[in-house]
């Protein structure tokens, strides 16, 4: 390795932290879950006040949580679970769906976080 190349490694390292700060940090909390089946808006949510909401989608019901500004589901009838496994959402730009019954929600907010779907 040359000189150059040694100088060029070093800055590459120091940028990557100030990269990382400025374009992945955690987005503002956000308001409000938008809630969507089959790709259509079902409903949209504060998320300043706790209550649990059903979902009718393809498959059943699924329960989502809303408590303390965040929101997750908590029933689905899919097989895999992922959606229940992805947990608390509370971010401005989060996302997990239940694809197999066709339910999703979106944390809405001021600021939007960003992540590798919407970058």
């Amino acid at each position: 390795m040359t000189r150059a190349d040694i100088v060029v490694l070093v800055l590459a390292l120091a940028l990557l932290p100030m990269l990382y700060v400025k374009f992945w940090h955690h987005g503002a909390a956000g308001d409000e879950v938008r809630i969507m089946v089959d790709g259509k808006t079902y409903e949209t949510v504060s998320l300043k006040h706790d209550r649990r909401v059903t979902v009718h989608g393809a498959l059943g019901d699924s329960v989502l949580e809303i408590k303390h500004g965040a929101v997750r589901f908590i029933a689905s009838p899919c097989p895999s679970k992922y959606c229940i496994h992805s947990g608390w959402l509370h971010d401005g730009g989060e996302f997990t769906a239940c694809l197999p019954n066709r339910v999703s929600i979106e944390v809405t907010g001021a600021r939007a976080r960003y992540d590798a779907i919407n970058f």
